[in-house]
């Protein structure tokens, strides 16, 4: 799944990206480029904009919930996200899937206490960030967990979502 996300999603972005989902996200974008990237690049377009919607012929889906974390059940659940995670795969700043690198490459740049204490780190291939498993990702794993065992209760609940429903297009 390939995501467009309007501005007003910021964190639900964030967090899809967290997810391993390819979600583009331009803090200063108008309706006319979403929509074009929607379009151009086989996008599903996450809005908070009835509006937007309603005016143009796009692959998109209306966002009801107001916290990100419903925001992410509701994507997670909608779209049958749940077995295509990968999470921690890609740059959170910018979207690039991350590519595994030797420590000895980046020492230079690690903290002294980082360097002692981790093995394995990761690279954007476009932004040159380094990500490690450090108590920042135990926190983060911790809340993804627990936002899969509610979704997967609601799920239990539930009948699964309409794919034609009106919010989706």
């Amino acid at each position: 799944m390939r995501f467009v996300v309007d501005v007003m999603l910021g964190r639900l972005a964030r967090w899809l990206r967290i997810l391993g989902f390819d979600a583009v996200y331009l803090r200063d974008a108008r309706d006319d480029t979403l929509i074009r990237l929607a379009e151009d690049e086989e996008r599903v377009l996450l809005t908070k904009d009835a509006r937007l919607l309603q005016r143009v012929r796009v692959n998109g889906y209306l966002v009801r919930s107001r916290t990100w974390e419903d925001q992410l059940r509701e994507v997670i659940t909608e779209f049958q996200l749940q077995p295509l995670i990968d999470a921690f795969s890609r740059c959170l700043e910018c979207n690039v899937p991350l590519t595994e690198v030797e420590k000895e490459t980046i020492a230079n740049r690690l903290p002294p206490r980082v360097t002692e204490c981790c093995q394995e780190f990761y690279l954007c291939p476009s932004c040159q960030r380094i990500y490690w498993s450090g108590t920042h990702v135990e926190r983060m794993s911790e809340k993804i967990a627990s936002l899969l065992r509610e979704v997967s209760e609601a799920a239990g609940e539930h009948e699964p979502c309409s794919h034609d429903s009106p919010e989706r297009r």
